[in-house]
């Protein structure tokens, strides 16, 4: 399946005459996959995990975002394909579109696969297929080891997002309490909704 039909829901969902997100292009894989956790101040707050596979970010709403504690175990939800340029996308999605609130780019970086069966190892797409992903992070907030493991099928599918037991674990943090700002612009949520209302991004 192509970029452009992988993004076809994203694609429908939104009127790109009113809302600031950007539009399935030509966005350029880098030369290391990334991944990126967005804070969206939607009805529910919440934080959507996307990692880049195949030309798309692969997403999951993650409502307690993500956590660096191996004992916690972190509902993900899927959502639509979205297109690589959203990594970077802050901004105030107005009321009456898809997914209004306000989304900041709260961590970002590369990250490495790690999936493996039977000793050799799986290529992302078919791991996110088979509901079992295995990555390295390698952001500003989240470092180390993550696992993305289906446990439910069909209408109502679900994950769990999970840190695995490694060196960079650590349950006294709770970054996503203790680091609510920005990667990219340092802004938090209330920056952003801020500058939106003085007409700005």
């Amino acid at each position: 399946m192509s970029s452009k039909e992988k993004l076809k829901d994203y694609q429908e969902k939104r009127d790109f005459r009113r809302t600031p997100e950007p539009a399935a292009g030509a966005g350029k894989a880098a030369d290391r996959p990334i991944f990126v956790v967005q804070k969206h101040a939607a009805r529910h707050l919440h934080y959507d995990f996307r990692l880049e596979v195949e030309g798309v970010l692969k997403s999951w709403a993650v409502p307690k975002g993500p956590s660096t504690d191996p004992k916690e175990k972190r509902l993900a939800v899927p959502t639509e394909d979205h297109p690589l340029e959203y990594a970077d996308f802050e901004g105030v999605i107005p009321e009456g579109e898809y997914g209004a609130g306000t989304v900041l780019v709260w961590d970002t970086g590369p990250y490495r696969n790690l999936t493996e069966k039977k000793g050799k190892p799986v290529p992302m797409e078919e791991a996110v297929t088979h509901g079992h992903v295995k990555v390295w992070l390698e952001g500003k907030k989240l470092k180390g080891g993550y696992a993305l493991t289906r446990f439910r099928t069909g209408k109502d599918e679900a994950w769990l997002l999970v840190k695995a037991d490694d060196e960079e674990a650590d349950a006294r943090r709770n970054p996503v309490n203790t680091e609510p700002e920005s990667v990219l612009s340092g802004r938090t949520i209330e920056d952003i909704e801020a500058a939106a209302k003085k007409g700005g991004y």
